[in-house]
């Protein structure tokens, strides 16, 4: 596969709603079928925090898992680039538009005893600090209780470590910034109390269930990562797991047309309780039957 996903149009979402004032504070709700209640999915796109690439494209990741049963709410938010982006206000926005789920749940059929992140390459940086928000040093602007608990992440091709993103040189501009020192609005050294709170590797043990996806034909976020931070996780207590997809691609995990996808939706059915879909529910019947 190749960038080409995000040049294709997704299906609609059911609704596009303002979790914030700001033009790029808004969601895109999809609901399966059925009158639920249903799990929930809380997306995050990537793009390396800049504001060059929107939700759009994630709304494919949606649309499918809205076959297996599953709700999901595909997020924008403030990035470097716009007003107000970067650090603090992407991880702000990020928050406040978790938090809206608990508004959402007052007029959508949704379960919020099964909500869960996913987000892909900047994006699953995102989803896991969302996981460890709860974390959080007191001293930080972005300290408070979050107003809905999760119950696990799903990083794919997610940039997982800012200290290890900004260690391998990742993400970085025809200028030679790095994308994570824009972020943060420096490097580790030069502001290191924003990476312990904005790094979901200095906030292990987050205390719910992640799942790291990976290629091994990523060059956009290595495979490496990916390991190092689930061996930390690992080390200090959490249930972490690595699927590491051979032959896939940075955009692979995030195509449904792409074989890497079917490790990716078993993944989140398997953390939220979703149903196994009509596609692979066939699928499965043509294996079984030997076809």
């Amino acid at each position: 596969m190749s960038r080409a996903i995000l040049e294709r149009t997704p299906p609609p979402a059911d609704r596009r709603i303002a979790y914030g004032p700001d033009p790029f504070q808004f969601g895109d709700l999809r609901l399966p079928s059925g009158a639920g209640p249903h799990p929930l999915v809380i997306v995050l796109h990537g793009g390396w925090w800049r504001s060059l690439i929107g939700l759009g494209y994630a709304g494919h990741v949606c649309a499918a898992l809205a076959e297996d049963g599953i709700a999901s709410w595909n997020v924008e938010y403030r990035r470097v680039g716009a007003a107000r982006g970067g650090w603090p206000m992407t991880f702000a926005d990020a928050a406040a538009a978790a938090d809206f789920a608990s508004t959402l749940a007052e007029t959508a059929p949704l379960d919020l005893d099964r909500v869960i992140t996913v987000g892909h390459s900047a994006g699953g940086h995102l989803a896991m600090w969302l996981a460890g928000r709860h974390r959080i040093p007191a001293t930080s602007p972005l300290a408070g209780a979050p107003r809905v608990a999760l119950g696990g992440a799903v990083s794919l091709a997610g940039a997982v470590d800012l200290r290890l993103t900004s260690e391998m040189g990742l993400g970085r501009s025809p200028e030679g910034t790095l994308a994570v020192h824009k972020l943060m609005g420096g490097s580790p050294q030069d502001v290191s109390e924003r990476y312990a709170a904005g790094s979901p590797g200095d906030l292990l043990p987050l205390g719910v269930r992640q799942v790291v996806v990976t290629g091994t034909l990523d060059e956009t976020v290595p495979c490496d990562l990916g390991r190092r931070y689930v061996e930390r996780a690992r080390a200090r207590g959490d249930d972490a797991s690595l699927i590491e997809i051979e032959g896939a691609d940075h955009f692979d995990p995030v195509d449904p047309d792409s074989a890497a996808f079917e490790r990716v939706r078993s993944a989140v059915r398997d953390l939220t309780g979703g149903r196994a879909s009509r596609r692979e529910s066939k699928s499965c019947s043509q294996r079984t039957q030997g076809v």
